[in-house]
């Protein structure tokens, strides 16, 4: 019930929720997007648009590889500043446009800890409720992204693909 009232929260703020709730091994995010599920959908699946939104703004995203299909594969790679690299990786298990995304995640710097994501995209009231699953095979996998900066990069990315959408 605690997730449901969260959700709502986000629907009328239009903000990023995270939830990670002590002892699971999940964090579910949720977002409302002033825009068409399928923009989304598009925004997360071109590998022309990955790169104007994934992650922190203070890194640059590369797209080294995106098969959006069941059992295709990508592979993103951001760089800072000061030239630092972290890659990530991932298989796809299920699109169904415009409406879900289930695929795995790892970063390539801890490599053995792959968590599922499942996004599902839905109408809600002329908006997009996304909402984001991501579940790790530990408690400890699951605290030490949130650890990471889970949140802060969330976060950003959120922000981006928020602004990104209603130029599509």
């Amino acid at each position: 019930m605690a997730t449901q009232t969260k959700e709502r929260n986000a629907v009328t703020s239009g903000k990023t929720t995270l939830v990670a709730e002590p002892g699971k091994q999940e964090v579910l995010v949720t977002r409302v997007f002033d825009a068409p599920r399928e923009r989304l959908f598009k925004a997360m699946t071109d590998p022309k648009l990955i790169p104007q939104w994934w992650g922190p703004e203070k890194y640059m995203t590369t797209v080294d590889k995106l098969e959006a299909k069941p059992g295709g594969s990508w592979r993103f790679v951001q760089k800072d500043a000061s030239g630092s690299v972290h890659a990530f990786h991932g298989v796809f298990h299920e699109l169904v446009s415009p409406e879900r995304l289930v695929m795995t995640f790892e970063y390539e710097g801890e490599p053995g800890h792959v968590s599922l994501q499942t996004t599902t995209l839905e109408e809600v009231d002329g908006k997009t409720l996304m909402r984001d699953q991501m579940v790790f095979q530990s408690v400890g996998d699951r605290d030490g992204m949130v650890q990471a900066g889970m949140e802060e990069g969330n976060n950003d990315g959120m922000d981006r693909l928020a602004a990104l959408v209603p130029k599509m």
